[in-house]
């Protein structure tokens, strides 16, 4: 199936020598597949450079940019790093849409065809995605992440929406930050639960290089650098205590934001975003998600194509 649009694909990856097969076996077998994919290696010491040669070499519409090692894994502003150096290859007015794509997934057959057409049937979605889930022991896991965002391993942009909130911010959160910024500019960021939508996480969600754990704090850690308050952030620990790691998880995001406020850790230095955040925050405490969502889309939806 063709579109007529074009869609282009960036994936920073480090090390993912055990999950990229799938991934990019997901891709081409796609009804409608990216006009380019950019895989930026930073700096891998496994197989992945070797892996991504051999498809590369099969498909010229991958490119492969090599970083140098810095030793270890990056997260955070360490991901958006190796994104733009895969976004500074390509000219963005060629392509319709672009996504920041993991190399630790397994995505079903239509999914970039779905989530094009469910655009040009919304135009006030500037980003989007399916929803995660995990196999264990058989069975697929939800991963739980809220419909009023776009996964951070797979967010799909209409790139004029995405050059308008000016990209991804370098900084921790950056995957939450975009989101709310689309909501600032009245377009909306979401992600559906349907069976042709939901994708294979390889790696947990919240895991880290160091740990589950870790990655947990790291999490609350983000949140409280965002702008996120301390009720919010219990409320939001405490609809995680049914998820593993039982009850120690959510501790473990909630003493993350404890910790950086004992600190007085720096906050992002935004404070008219740091306002909407909250103001949205305590709408979704008071109303749910959904009215919040509607509420907050307060300005014309700009034309955007």
């Amino acid at each position: 199936m063709s579109t007529g649009q074009r869609y282009v694909l960036i994936s920073p990856c480090r090390n993912e020598a055990a999950y990229m097969r799938q991934t990019l076996d997901s891709v081409l077998a796609q009804s409608v597949l990216p006009a380019k994919w950019v895989i930026v290696d930073d700096g891998s010491t496994d197989e992945t450079p070797l892996i991504l040669q051999e498809y590369a070499q099969r498909y010229p519409w991958i490119q492969i940019v090599t970083r140098s090692d810095r030793g270890h894994r990056a997260v955070g502003p360490g991901v958006v790093d190796a994104f733009y150096s895969g976004y500074a290859v390509i000219d963005p007015a060629e392509y319709d849409f672009l996504c920041k794509l993991d190399l630790d997934l397994r995505l079903p057959p239509r999914y970039f065809e779905i989530l094009m057409r469910r655009m040009n049937e919304d135009r006030s979605i500037a980003t989007c995605s399916g929803k995660a889930y995990v196999e264990e022991n058989g069975e697929m896991i939800n991963e739980r992440h809220g419909d009023d965002t776009s996964l951070g391993m797979t967010k799909f942009y209409r790139v004029s929406c995405f050059q308008a909130i000016g990209g991804f911010v370098r900084e921790v959160m950056w995957d939450g930050i975009d989101c709310h910024q689309c909501r600032m500019n009245g377009w909306q960021a979401c992600s559906w639960d349907e069976p042709e939508l939901r994708f294979i996480h390889l790696r947990p969600m919240g895991s880290s290089q160091k740990g589950i754990f870790t990655g947990r704090m790291r999490h609350g850690y983000g949140q409280y650098f965002m702008g996120t308050g301390f009720v919010f952030m219990a409320a939001s620990a405490v609809s995680r205590l049914n998820q593993k790691p039982y009850v120690l998880g959510s501790l473990a995001m909630l003493w993350g934001w404890l910790s950086a406020a004992i600190q007085r850790k720096p906050r992002y230095d935004d404070p008219a975003f740091r306002s909407f955040l909250r103001r949205y925050h305590r709408r979704v405490l008071l109303v749910g998600k959904r009215r919040a969502v509607e509420e907050m889309q307060r300005v014309p939806v700009p034309t955007a194509s």
